[in-house]
């Protein structure tokens, strides 16, 4: 392709080939049933040309298709090993790259936002992108001062063709459902369509980098670069190198796996609490794993991409850790009064406390030992116990809320564990808890702080979604 399409109608042709691509295949798969191929043999080969063709339609179109990709990517650890299987390879290399946009495209941006001589800020530039995602590229650069830096351009009409993807695509959704079994597809897309115009502004991220830089400068367990230069369409930061977390979840060692997994862990709930900021975009494509400044000394995790943030003036709200304290105590009734009280449970609603027991305890397992392993078989259990029909934990959660301020706390705690499943990381989440979180330690319980309202409608959750959220909010780690 040479340019980012940006014709509505261009962009919907490759959109609506998805379901029909779908259809089509289903009556190919037919066709080798009868010719006497072996019904597993033809699915497995069926779910294999549709990963590739998923892969080939969101990761082309970049924008707000290959941002739902990118989303997709950190559940797959929920989903049956029988249908992760053949999709794994494909979502998870939209976590890191999309096909790159022309050399001229890119030369036009910059002499665009950066005046005709360009070139003379730089004392290199390489025209290969060192990584492509939804709605920009990266190049490694050397900036007049001699600092390596990583120049991030937002590819033309990207805003547009996010705005108009997302439209697309949730008009497919019921079609896209079977892609990722068990999740509601259209809160996903009508959630990321409230985030895009943030995302657009390269201002607010620069903003919010800075901040994080600043507050992180000389951490030994996060490095976040510092910004160099901004300008509409264009942000230049320090360059970090380091092993992408991509690659440690295919092929890390156990010890990068562990690292890596204490230290996402760490900046999750240490993030708001330092800088009253979350980041929000948690997918693997956004750290790297670097090596200790001092030889021998531990990893430190790199973190990329503030451009999607939630705004929490007194970091995570102390509901959180009062509620997962009292969960573990197993205070049912306390808890219970809790969630009513923020929202959790409607006012109409009446519930069993020990029900609404019964069912956070499971999640919250990772805060009730030292240390705890986080696998995809774990979230599957899970996943598996929430989306159940027959299980009273679905039809308990049917019957939950989840508050709009807390959305995105909800998403970027799901997708941390999501990736947390797929490092296989052994973490010691209570640590985590005990240092960072507001109210989990009794003698540190305050009034609860707001949480900034993300403005999505609470009738966009999905109920499974809800049912997860109320305690992999409240529990922050399941």
């Amino acid at each position: 392709m040479s340019d980012l399409p940006r014709k509505a109608v261009t962009r919907t042709a490759k959109l609506a080939a998805l379901p029909l691509g779908f259809a089509g295949r289903a009556t190919w798969g037919l066709g080798k049933r009868i010719g006497g191929k072996s019904a597993e043999l033809v699915a497995r080969e069926l779910q294999q040309r549709t990963a590739e063709q998923l892969f080939k339609v969101l990761g082309e179109l970049k924008g707000g298709a290959m941002k739902f990709g990118q989303a997709l990517s950190v559940f797959e650890s929920a989903l049956p090993e029988e249908v992760a299987g053949p999709y794994r390879a494909a979502l998870t290399k939209l976590q890191e790259a999309a096909p790159p946009m022309p050399t001229r495209t890119v030369h036009g941006v910059l002499e665009e936002r950066l005046g005709a001589d360009w070139r003379e800020l730089f004392l290199e530039f390489d025209e290969k992108p060192a990584a492509a995602a939804s709605i920009g590229q990266v190049h490694r650069a050397v900036w007049h001062d001699g600092r390596t830096v990583a120049v991030k351009v937002q590819y033309p009409g990207a805003g547009e063709a996010l705005l108009s993807d997302l439209t697309q695509l949730s008009r497919f959704a019921r079609l896209l459902g079977p892609l990722i079994p068990g999740m509601d597809i259209k809160p996903l897309i009508s959630e990321l369509r409230d985030r895009v115009s943030e995302e657009l502004d390269y201002e607010l991220e620069a903003r919010a980098q800075r901040e994080h830089a600043e507050e992180f400068a000389g951490d030994p367990d996060v490095l976040v670069p510092a910004v160099v230069h901004q300008c509409d369409q264009v942000l230049v930061t320090e360059w970090i190198g380091g092993i992408p977390l991509s690659d440690v979840i295919r092929d890390g060692t156990p010890e990068q796996r562990d690292r890596a997994g204490q230290l996402l862990t760490r900046f999750l709930f240490s993030g708001p609490a330092r800088t009253g900021l979350l980041h929000a975009d948690p997918h693997p494509g956004n750290f790297r794993l670097l090596p200790s400044e001092q030889d021998g000394g531990p990893w430190r995790l790199g973190v990329m991409d503030f451009g999607t943030v939630d705004r929490l003036p007194g970091g995570l709200p102390a509901t959180i850790g009062e509620s997962l304290r009292m969960t573990l105590e197993g205070e049912a009734e306390a808890v219970y009064e809790r969630l009513r009280e923020e929202g959790f449970v409607k006012e109409s609603i009446e519930l069993d406390p020990d029900a609404v027991l019964d069912y956070l305890v499971p999640i919250i397992e990772p805060a009730q030992a030292d240390e705890f392993t986080f696998s995809r078989s774990w979230m599957r259990g899970q996943a598996a116990r929430i989306a159940d029909p027959r299980s009273p934990a679905h039809q308990l959660g049917k019957q939950l809320n989840l508050p709009p301020s807390y959305l995105l706390i909800h998403r970027v705690t799901l997708s941390t564990i999501g990736v947390l499943c797929q490092l296989d990381a052994t973490v010691r989440m209570r640590a985590e808890l005990e240092e960072w979180l507001p109210g989990f330690l009794a003698d540190t319980s305050h009034d609860s702080a707001p949480a900034a309202e993300v403005g999505a409608p609470v009738e966009a959750v999905a109920p499974v979604e809800a049912v997860a959220a109320v305690e992999a909010v409240a529990a922050e780690e399941a």
